[in-house]
């Protein structure tokens, strides 16, 4: 029995040299494996980061350019608004009646006219259609409004000044009389 008492102690002494080594092991492992951990934790950190970055800097470019091109689209813009009321004064003389004396100006201003609307519609402008189209506030400013049975409700009647778009922007409203 001695020899097994022998045997016994010394699985014993072996276990308990494990359970050391394991503990040791376990203490020179934890510092470790912390730092590891921490380090993967910062390394995620700045990656989102970067992702992150990426993402404003591509909307960043985006944004850029949008607006190029919305600023190309609409380049004339501040032209066409300046010169658009030159175009109703001609519009305006143009309704005069020609007589012998007036008929050459008025075919010399009609010409200058034609032009000038050329020159804008190459530009992408074009007039708003109002009279008998369903009035449509994006495009229409009602300055009237009167009731009349020959009319459908909510159609423009008349149009007192054109409106203009420049390419799908409303740059000015048509002045119109609305039926109710």
């Amino acid at each position: 029995m001695s020899n097994e008492k022998q045997v016994e102690d010394v699985i014993e002494k072996v276990e308990n040299v494990e359970q050391e080594n394991d503990t040791v092991e376990e203490t020179v492992e934890n510092p470790l494996q912390q730092q590891v951990d921490e380090l993967k934790q910062q390394l995620e950190e700045q990656e989102n980061r970067y992702l992150r970055l990426q993402a404003d800097f591509d909307n960043f470019r985006r944004r850029v350019r949008l607006d190029a091109e919305a600023a190309e689209k609409y380049r004339a813009q501040s032209l066409v608004t300046d010169i658009l009321p030159a175009l109703d004064n001609f519009e305006r003389a143009l309704q005069v009646e020609a007589n012998d004396q007036t008929k050459a100006v008025l075919q010399g201003m009609e010409m200058v006219h034609r032009q000038l609307v050329e020159a804008l519609q190459k530009e992408g402008v074009e007039a708003i259609e109002a009279v008998g189209k369903t009035f449509d506030p994006y495009e229409h400013q009602a300055v009237m409004q009167v009731e009349e049975d020959s009319h459908e409700p909510n159609t423009v009647i008349e149009e007192f000044q054109k409106g203009y778009r420049l390419k799908d922007k409303v740059i000015r409203p048509s002045m119109v009389k609305v039926n109710q």
